[in-house]
Parts: C-alpha cells; sequence; structure tokens
C-alpha cells in the first residue's frame, strides 16, 4: 500500500506561525539532500501507482532524494491543501500530476513564488509556464497508434463505439482526438456510432457500455476507451451478454490487467504510455534543476506510446510484472 502524505494545517494559519519559505536563490549543490512531493491524480489508478513505484525507485538509485507522497484523489481541493502544506513544511519540489489544470494554477504558481521548483507529470497546469517542464505521453499520438491498431485488424471497417474519458480533461481529450484522426479520414469504412464518457472508470466502462449495447440498433464491432479501466469495465458487459469474442475492445495505458487482458483475448489492444519512464524523467529532471540548476531543453518532455497486442506483447514496460 502507499502510504500519503497530507498536513490539514491551513497555509494562512502557519505563515503566521513560522514564515514564508524564502524563494531559493541558488542550486543546493550535486550531493545536497532533496525532498520532493509527489501529488499524483489518484493512486486508485494503476497508472499512477506503477509511475509511482517507479519514481521512487530512480529517486534511490540518484540518491539523498526523499519523497512524500500524496493522494490526489481526483480532487483539485485536495491538491491545493497538499501543495499549501509542502510550501510551509519547506520542500525543495513538487512533481504534479493535476486533477484540474485550471484550479490548480494558482496553487503552482504560489510555490513556485516561494522557490519551489515544480515538474508536472501526464497532464499540464494551464498558464503557469514558469515549471520547469511537463513530462507526459503524447496522448495524440497514442491514440493515433489506437486507431491504426484498431484499422490494422478491421482493414475492411468497422463500427465503433469510443468510451471517452472524463469532459474537459486534456488528457481525455487528447486521446478522443487522436483516435478519431487515425479514423475519420475514412469514414466509409469506420463508422463512431456511439461516443460517451466512461470517466476514466472501470465501473462507468461497464455501465456506460450496458446501456449502450441495449439501446444499439446492432452489435458494434470494436470498442475503443480511453483508459484501460474503462476497456476493462466493458470486457465485463460484453463478457456479461455472451459477446466476448464479438467485439474487440481496445484500451489505453499498458496497465498489468490490461496486458493480462490482451494476453488472454479479452481485448484486442492497449496502448502504453510509459508511465515508469515518465516518472523517472519526471524526478531526474527535478533533482538535476534543485541541486546544479540545470534545465531541460524543452518544457514539454513528450514519451512516444506505443499500441500493444499479442504480437509484440513483451515490449510492453509492464510485461515483466504480468509473466512473474
Amino acid at each position: 500500500m502507499l502510504k500519503t502524505f497530507a498536513l490539514s494545517i491551513s497555509l494562512a494559519a502557519a505563515v503566521a506561525a513560522v514564515g514564508v519559505p524564502p524563494a531559493a536563490a541558488a542550486p543546493k549543490g550535486k550531493d545536497a539532500q532533496v525532498t520532493i512531493l509527489v501529488s499524483a491524480l489518484s493512486y486508485s489508478f494503476p497508472h499512477f501507482v506503477f509511475l509511482q513505484e517507479q519514481l521512487e525507485d530512480e529517486a534511490a538509485k540518484i540518491g539523498k532524494v526523499k519523497v512524500l507522497r500524496s493522494d490526489g484523489q481526483l480532487s483539485a481541493p485536495k491538491q491545493i491543501a497538499d501543495i499549501e502544506a509542502a510550501i510551509v513544511q519547506g520542500v525543495d519540489g513538487i512533481i504534479i500530476a493535476p486533477a484540474d489544470a485550471d484550479a490548480l494554477a494558482p496553487a503552482v504558481r504560489e510555490a513556485i513564488q516561494a522557490g519551489i521548483p515544480v515538474v508536472t507529470i501526464d497532464r499540464p497546469v494551464n498558464g503557469v509556464p514558469e515549471v520547469i517542464a511537463n513530462v507526459a505521453a503524447n496522448n495524440v499520438i497514442g491514440a493515433v497508434r489506437q486507431g491504426e491498431a484498431v484499422a490494422a485488424q478491421f482493414p475492411k471497417g468497422a463500427t465503433i463505439v469510443n468510451l471517452q474519458g472524463i469532459p474537459g480533461d486534456k488528457t481525455a481529450n487528447d486521446r478522443n482526438k487522436g483516435v478519431h484522426q487515425a479514423l475519420d479520414s475514412k469514414p466509409d469504412l469506420y463508422k463512431f456510432v456511439a461516443e460517451q464518457t466512461a470517466r476514466f472508470s472501470r465501473d462507468q466502462g461497464l455501465a456506460v457500455t450496458e446501456n449502450l449495447l441495449t439501446g444499439l440498433a446492432a452489435t458494434p464491432a470494436v470498442i475503443v476507451a480511453g483508459n484501460d479501466d474503462s476497456a476493462l469495465g466493458a470486457a465485463q458487459a460484453v463478457a456479461a451478454r455472451g459477446l466476448k469474442g464479438k467485439i474487440a475492445i481496445f484500451g489505453y495505458d499498458g496497465s498489468s490487467d490490461a496486458l493480462k487482458a490482451v494476453q488472454s483475448g479479452d481485448l484486442a489492444a492497449t496502448v502504453d504510455q510509459f508511465p515508469g519512464k515518465q516518472g523517472r524523467i519526471a524526478v531526474r529532471t527535478l533533482v538535476d534543476y534543485i541541486r546544479e540548476g540545470v534545465k531541460p531543453a524543452k518544457n514539454d518532455i513528450l514519451v512516444e506510446p506505443v499500441a500493444i497486442t499479442k504480437a509484440n506483447l513483451g515490449s510492453a514496460e509492464r510485461f515483466p510484472l504480468i509473466s512473474q
């Protein structure tokens, strides 16, 4: 189980007691002890559990890096409170996957103004160009790869149900854009017969798929999902109706559960966005800046995802976890 960092003290009360931490004037030095807060979007997603584990493994390899874990719980107020507490505590840096790109911007800006550098991961905050870097998957390209996997399996065309992510979320928008980009160029072959949010949730993936399969005039050939959890929920609904093998389901994330489902045939494919690689890059980028003042060449550090089918299962980042 992941232990989480949380302080209930309010920023205003703490500032009155101890004062505002001074802005960092210079790098701490190559061998300095570093403490960072990592605020994950939610540890209910296997994606962020694996990302955290790999990030902490990289921190251990770097040495003298203490990581404070914080479960964002899909809540902007929770993440704001944890950032405010981290400012008071005087951490050396923050890595955050924001639950709301707009709502988190003032708190991230406040941390930077207090001399605490910030790296965003998995998704950016809006309107804060001062972050050291945004480390994420190129979700448009990843979803293009998902769409290409559909086209490769169904070269003569297919009817498609699209289970979208959280409305308004950049990650969800990018994935929706990419799958359409891959398939809309051949509207005579690939037709989206239903598109509805499943909020990146397994429960919603199950419920929404059940409702759609009840309401559609004909069984679709394909279900594409904005993440693996919603894809796995869809697989439950498909199996319950006796349609396993008749509907191909394509996920996104490369989670261990999804890789097992690809192996068993419950999913046709998933998209590996290499969260472990993202976590390792993020912590090394932040520590390099804290210790030596080194900034990355680009603000956006984007990892290119890969579609994973049975044919290339061994190239998935989490394949060792399912082969043990």
